[in-house]
């Protein structure tokens, strides 16, 4: 009988089921849409963002950065040369120094604090790091000891022949700065930092028998713009390091986070900074677990800034940033406000088919209905209205998403990372002068929108809660009348 009577029902009101179910569609379409691409965003978020800090690593450690001591003496800007300094021929004296300091705007702390962090309980594993900065001043300038030095200044007296050589042969000067951004790492420790993140171009990485030595693995498109191949050498702090491997970002339009790996032992040796780090990688045993592992470092380490994927986020810019930003507000209250006008619409035509249908109602409770069985009666084609309407909605949903993957819009990114001292410390750097440094790592990704179990059971869920709130309303306003007033009033 209840079936019978709802099949009756459904066909002889085919414009307010189609009505109802054409909005319930186009919600339930948008919503699944929307989560669709939100998690698009999400992945690709996380493909740039792994291409930076480094796959795996869901928390990383550093100080608080300190300004520069006053007046800049000794800082990585500054470069000292004795009387003597330089080899002088015909004239020319030509001067160069490296020098492998620390980030400009960075703090570095002791590394007994990798101890501490990986006394930490659900740490799987940690790393430390050393960020460094090789800056190379090189020139020729003319020799002033041929000047006047009777007078005790080493600078011709008026009347004196201009001193000869240098650059242009004539008393001239030519000077160059250089700068590329070196990482120390720990060779054993690849699970976690920023080389699980790289993919081997060429050569090896990195491997445990390397501590203590002067090996050094560089940036492919750094190696390239520099005409540096495996097996050449590179000058780093005045050291010659034999190249051993090319290394590239797993974003193919994204650079690694550093132009060269090294050591650390070498690294903090040679950069004067003996038992120092500038970053810890931390990996967590669970992603459940992050929260609490970030909570317990900073109580662990009060002094130290600690970062989770979801904080290093925030870094990334560009349509990427955009995209996510509107999926995430635009998106969600679009969804909210057009789910609003669906149900909204479903409750409205189904009470005023309760209302139209007055007589009916009337008399079938005249005839023994119960204010129960006519309520169940109007739910149930509610619920059937709201199943259609969920089933072209997922449908709908499905071809929109459909479309958006064959469409594969491209996204671009960019975090941005300091790299302090002359120059900076981007590939192909040239001479820029002194100073802190922004490198911004562009990436380009295409959106891949995925359909998860969970984006259709929160279709089917809004179909099925759609028809409810309809069928309740609806069946409250049917429940209310009475079969002599009902009968009465079409009488």
């Amino acid at each position: 009988m209840f079936f019978a009577y709802l099949r009756r029902e459904l066909a002889g009101r085919r414009r307010q089921t189609a009505i109802v179910a054409t909005g319930m569609a186009l919600a339930i379409a948008l919503v699944i849409l929307v989560n669709s691409i939100a998690a698009g965003v999400k992945s690709a978020q996380a493909d740039v963002l792994s291409s930076v800090y480094g796959v795996g690593t869901d928390i990383t450690i550093s100080q608080e950065p300190t300004p520069p001591a006053e007046g800049g003496g000794g800082g990585a800007g500054r470069f000292d040369f004795g009387a003597d300094a330089g080899d002088t021929t015909d004239g020319t004296t030509s001067v160069s120094q490296s020098r492998l300091t620390a980030d400009r705007g960075t703090t570095t702390f002791d590394s007994s604090q990798l101890d501490t962090v990986t006394g930490i309980a659900d740490v799987a594993s940690a790393a430390g790091t050393l960020s460094l900065t090789n800056s190379t001043f090189s020139g020729e300038l003319p020799d002033f000891a041929q000047g006047n030095a009777a007078d005790g200044t080493g600078r011709p007296a008026a009347g004196d022949a201009a001193p000869q050589g240098g650059a242009d042969g004539a008393g001239g000067s030519s000077f160059d700065v250089q700068s590329f951004t070196v990482l120390g790492l720990d060779p054993a420790a690849d699970a976690v930092g920023p080389l699980s993140a790289v993919t081997l171009a060429d050569g090896r990485g990195l491997d445990a028998d390397d501590a203590g030595a002067d090996v050094a693995v560089l940036d492919r498109a750094y190696a390239t713009t520099e005409s540096i191949a495996v097996g050449d050498s590179i000058d780093i702090g005045g050291t010659s390091f034999e190249v051993v491997g090319l290394v590239s970002s797993g974003s193919a339009d994204a650079t690694t986070a550093s132009n060269v790996y090294i050591p650390l032992d070498v690294a903090q040796a040679l950069s004067g900074l003996d038992g120092q780090l500038s970053d810890i990688y931390v990996q967590a045993t669970s992603s459940s677990a992050i929260g609490q592992v970030q909570a317990d470092l900073e109580d662990a380490l009060p002094d130290a800034t600690v970062n989770t994927q979801a904080d290093l986020a925030s870094s990334v810019s560009g349509s990427l940033s955009t995209a996510s930003s509107l999926v995430g507000t635009l998106g969600f209250w679009l969804s909210v406000l057009v789910l609003a006008a669906a149900f909204g619409i479903a409750i409205l035509f189904t009470i005023s088919g309760v209302t139209r249908r007055t007589r009916e109602f009337g008399t079938l409770k005249a005839i023994g209905w119960s204010n129960r069985r006519i309520v169940g009666q109007v739910a149930g084609e509610s619920l059937v209205q709201g199943a259609i309407g969920g089933i072209a909605g997922i449908a709908l949903g499905l071809i929109g998403v459909l479309v958006v993957n064959l469409v594969a819009p491209t996204l671009s990114a960019g975090a941005a990372t300091t790299a302090a001292g002359p120059g900076g410390g981007g590939p192909g750097a040239g001479a820029r002068g002194f100073g802190a440094a922004a490198t911004q790592t562009a990436s380009e990704v295409a959106l891949n929108a995925p359909i998860t179990v969970g984006v259709i059971a929160i279709a089917v869920g809004l179909a099925v809660l759609g028809g409810l709130l309809a069928g309740a309303f609806g069946g409250w306003r049917a429940s209310r009348l009475r079969p002599a007033e009902a009968l009465r009033s079409v009488a």
